[in-house]
């Protein structure tokens, strides 16, 4: 998987659709996720920040349109709505309620995987080119530089994220301080010793209770593992 591919999540619970919606998107360079319920879909969103999402309206468990103020609250991704109904207050729903796109079934699979590269397209015309960096939970937006575990947005200071970067970059091995000032800061740290320990600790307070830890090795430096 390359993992800088855009990320398209598609939610739909018939599997022929999903088998060939998946072959042709992932032959035109996307990586995808795919739930077959509601459910499946919030608990990818815990662990993934899908760049566009494809939006059954009838799935088992509920409404794809009834789902969709849920879905925004943790995702701020284009999504584009299937519906097998065909009248115009029905095909419009997903719109009024926020979403930016619509096609009814059954469709040409070109026309869909063409409505999702404009999302992308609008997303890199708008400044905002897809870079992604994911290890497990994780998933680092390079560009707005904001990183999100299970979904959730951290609130990582700019020190904070460029710090995580460079330890999912070299995860496993062990990093000194003066390497760590020199990468984040520029600098060489025999005035920055303090700057490196308070945001290493800041960020492991953030990382609490996730799969994640930053090891200390005396007289070494530091580690960044999973547990």
């Amino acid at each position: 998987m390359d993992y800088n591919a855009p990320l398209i999540m598609m939610v739909e619970d018939d599997a022929d659709i999903t088998r060939l919606n998946r072959k042709w998107l992932e032959e035109a360079g996307y990586n995808t996720l795919n739930a077959e319920t509601l459910a499946e879909a919030r608990d990818i969103l815990r662990s993934e920040l899908p760049d566009v999402i494809i939006l059954d309206v009838q799935l088992p468990d509920g409404s794809g349109v009834d789902f969709f103020p849920e879905l925004r609250r943790v995702c701020a991704a284009p999504v584009l709505f299937l519906t097998a109904k065909d009248k115009p207050e029905d095909r419009l729903a997903g719109l009024v309620t926020g979403g930016n796109d619509y096609i009814t079934k059954p469709y040409d699979i070109a026309e869909l995987c063409m409505r999702v590269n404009n999302f992308i397209v609008m997303l890199q015309s708008a400044g905002r080119p897809v870079e992604i960096l994911a290890y497990g939970s994780l998933r680092l937006d390079i560009v707005s530089q904001r990183a999100y575990m299970t979904g959730v947005d951290m609130n990582l200071s700019a020190k904070e994220f460029a710090l995580l970067k460079v330890f999912i970059t070299n995860r496993d091995k062990i990093m000194d301080i003066d390497y760590l000032y020199k990468k984040i800061w520029n600098a060489h740290s025999d005035v920055g010793v303090g700057a490196v320990k308070t945001a290493v600790s800041r960020l492991r307070m953030k990382l609490d209770d996730s799969e994640f830890m930053i090891v200390s090795k005396r007289g070494e430096g530091y580690s960044f593992l999973t547990q």
